[in-house]
């Protein structure tokens, strides 16, 4: 989703990655002690990026992209928004998820953030044509 996002708006992308790769055991949402299972069922959580820190002082727009699990942003989610400062920059929340919606998760990393202008998150399904997406982008000018 972030790709095609990108290839609409031309926007640079970057990916959160965890220091520790999750495994598919580590997946298992069916399983009370996976890794991920432990992480959402722990609000404190804050697994940690791996991948290379960047500047955000050159954007004034970020969207910002993330799978729903049990409901919410993965918490790597709370480690990033926790970890920069959002001042003048808009940020558009969207998750990917086949039958969860974004709920209040967008609301819950502005609130973690702590700074920032954050518009209202959007669900998008696998399928989600360019086309939708293009329409969502636009309506956001």
């Amino acid at each position: 989703m972030a790709g095609k996002i990108a290839d609409i708006t031309g926007a640079d992308v970057y990916e959160i990655i965890p220091a520790k790769a999750y495994s598919a055991e580590d997946l298992e949402y069916g399983d009370g002690s996976s890794r991920t299972s432990v992480e959402m069922n722990d609000p404190e959580a804050r697994p940690e990026i791996g991948s290379e820190k960047i500047s955000l002082e050159e954007y004034s727009r970020i969207y910002l992209g993330y799978p729903i699990w049990w409901g919410e942003a993965p918490r790597i989610m709370s480690t990033f928004v926790e970890s920069y400062a959002f001042d003048d920059i808009t940020v558009i929340p969207f998750c990917t998820s086949g039958s969860s919606e974004i709920g209040g998760s967008s609301d819950k990393l502005a609130e973690q953030a702590g700074s920032g202008i954050w518009l209202f998150g959007k669900q998008f399904g696998g399928s989600v044509s360019e086309e939708e997406l293009k329409e969502r982008i636009d309506g956001l000018q």
